[in-house]
Formats: C-alpha cells, sequence, structure tokens
C-alpha cells in the first residue's frame, strides 16, 4: 500500500484471546493497513507474548511502508478481570498464570509508544462504534455472545468503564433470582450469561431433546457428534423444531437483559456480535433470532424508546476488537493534543 494512501498518524491495535491474538496497524481513518494473527502461546507468559507482539507490529510496518514516526501508539485489549487504571492484567480465566501482570508497561516498553489498556469486549464495542454497525451512532452497547456473554457500553466517544474495570459487564447483570436458576461460568446464578451463553445454549438443547430420537438435531447427538450451537443453527435452518426453539429461547432472555440496558442507558442501537449469533444476517434462523429479540424487548420498553432503539447484528466479526484497541489508542491520543494544545 503506497504512503499517501495513509491517513497518519498510525496506531496499533492488539486483541489477546487465549488462544489467538490479533494484530493490525490501523490508520487515523479506520482503515485497516496490515493485519496478523499469531498464537497467543499463553502457556510461555505475557512477557513472551508482549516480545513476539512488537516483533509483528515491526514486520507490519516493514510490509506496509509505514514510516515508523507515524506509529504513535498503541491499544492492548485484553480479557478481565484487570486493573485498566493500572494497568495491571490480575487473573484472566482463559490466560492461566497471567496473573497480576503491568502488561500496559511492559507491551509500551517493547513497542517503544505508549500504549492504552481495554478490556476485550469493551475494545469490541468501540470497534464497532468507530468502524462497524455502529458508526451511525452516538451511542450503543454491544453484546457478545459466545463461549460467555461480553459486552460493552459507548456514549459520545467515552468508554464506560466504570470505578473498578468492571463498567460493561453486561453478561452478569440478574436476570432471574431464582435458586434454581442455571449457574454462569462464575457461579453465579440466574445472570444473563447463564441463559445466553454457547454452555447455556447447549444445556438446554440436551435437555430439550432428553430420549427423543426422531428430531435431526437428536440423530446427530445419538451418531457421537458434540452438540454445539453451529449444529444447533444447522439443523434449525433445516426444520428442526427442537433447535429452533432452543434459538428462540436464547432470544427471549437475550431481550430480558436489553431492556435493562435500554432503560438504564437509553442507547442508540444494541449491537449483538460474537460467534453465536446463529447465522446472523446470512440466514433465515438469524435472521428469525434478531426479530425475534426485538419482538420480545419493544412492548417492554417505554413507549418514547420502541421506535428509537435500533437492535441489529455487528459487522465487524472478529476484527472488531484489534480495530477498537486502536481506536480507543487513537481517541486517546487526540484527547491528549487536545489538553497540550
Amino acid at each position: 500500500m503506497a504512503v499517501a494512501e495513509i491517513q497518519t498518524p498510525v496506531f496499533v491495535g492488539i486483541d489477546v484471546g487465549g488462544t489467538n491474538t490479533k494484530i493490525g496497524l490501523v490508520d487515523d481513518a479506520g482503515k485497516t493497513l496490515a493485519y496478523h494473527s499469531m498464537p497467543t502461546e499463553q502457556e510461555k507468559g505475557p512477557e513472551d507474548a508482549c516480545v513476539r507482539m512488537a516483533q509483528v507490529v515491526r514486520r507490519l510496518i516493514q510490509e506496509t511502508n509505514v514510516a515508523p514516526a507515524d506509529i504513535v501508539r498503541a491499544g492492548l485489549a485484553t480479557p478481565g478481570p484487570m486493573d485498566i487504571h493500572q494497568g495491571m492484567i490480575l487473573r484472566p480465566g482463559n490466560l492461566p498464570g497471567w496473573r497480576d501482570f503491568p502488561i500496559r508497561e511492559r507491551a509500551s516498553h517493547h513497542h517503544g509508544v505508549p500504549v492504552t489498556f481495554a478490556n476485550d469486549a469493551n475494545a469490541a464495542a468501540y470497534g464497532e462504534y468507530w468502524c462497524g454497525a455502529g458508526k451511525q451512532f452516538d451511542s450503543l452497547v454491544l453484546l457478545t455472545l459466545g463461549t460467555g456473554l461480553g459486552g460493552g457500553i459507548i456514549v459520545r466517544d467515552m468508554l464506560i468503564e466504570g470505578e473498578h474495570s468492571c463498567g460493561g459487564e453486561c453478561g452478569h447483570i440478574l436476570v432471574n433470582p431464582s435458586d434454581d436458576a442455571p449457574m454462569d461460568s462464575l457461579g453465579k446464578r440466574g445472570s444473563l450469561e447463564s441463559y445466553t451463553s454457547a454452555t447455556a445454549v447447549i444445556d438446554r438443547a440436551l435437555k430439550a431433546l432428553g430420549s427423543v430420537t426422531v428430531t435431526s438435531l437428536a440423530k446427530r447427538r445419538d451418531a457421537g457428534e458434540p452438540i454445539t450451537p453451529h449444529v444447533i443453527a444447522q439443523e434449525a435452518e433445516r426444520g428442526d423444531e427442537v433447535a429452533r426453539q432452543v434459538i428462540m429461547e436464547t432470544a427471549y432472555w437475550l431481550a430480558i437483559g436489553i431492556v435493562t440496558f435500554v432503560h438504564t442507558i437509553d442507547p442508540d442501537a444494541v449491537v449483538l456480535g460474537g460467534a453465536m449469533t446463529f447465522g446472523g444476517n446470512e440466514t433465515e434462523v438469524g435472521r428469525a433470532f434478531i426479530q425475534r429479540v426485538r419482538d420480545e424487548v419493544r412492548p417492554r420498553l417505554l413507549e418514547p424508546l420502541r421506535d428509537s432503539v435500533r437492535i441489529e447484528f455487528a459487522s465487524l466479526g472478529s476484527n472488531a476488537g484489534y480495530i477498537g484497541a486502536a481506536g480507543l489508542a487513537r481517541l486517546e491520543y487526540h484527547k491528549e493534543r487536545q489538553r497540550s494544545a
């Protein structure tokens, strides 16, 4: 890519996952100039990962002909829990051994630029807000459906991180206080995550199947195939009523949580992303899923909100994290420039 096409300055975006770490160079207009995914190799520890991240960034700079001086800041997104103010990653469940590590300072040391540190779901929310499905809105809530339920809240260019780095933990709001409600990944009963995570969807599907053998989903189970949200979505698309019922029940519980977010924040939009959107806009089941969410949300809202708040699928896919991390670095860079002007 020719330098003339790049709107400087340029920002590094890094999204650390339990399996892979995504790294991109993103210019001031939100254009990805270069991208690479590397194995996180979490067993080697966070210091080693910071070294390898910086090596990847140097290679991407060479490949894109970006002047090193144009790289002014990096954004680093990791799973929580974390202490954002201190730049510490604390005890993330999917990165065992990465305990109480000053990752912001060490990443800055290896990259040679200041680093903006963020929760991974919050970074994804900012990515959708800046460059994705939320770019036409002034405020949004992003919910990421996957192994757990992540979330992020943006209000007029401000990321809601909270005083204790736990702002936007949307999956942990309470939707059912019953003693027999299911448990989430942290052992808490009745949270939104306990009804809408991949684990919850699989558990509900297996319970709904019971001893049934005649449905196509049951036949895949009986053949020894693992039941996953992807398999459930496939069979729902083919007409399996049990699979479809499980997906629609997921939409119901998601809607219950969304009503709380909307009444608390009054956003322009709620955006649904992550790996478990049942095909999204590309499938009939995905479209039916989001329409069920809308239909369950609307009558529960205050009347002025019913036709104002949009519910849409995310558009950046798994790239939202590194793009959002770069966007948060950009936001902090420009704020610092304004303060010093």
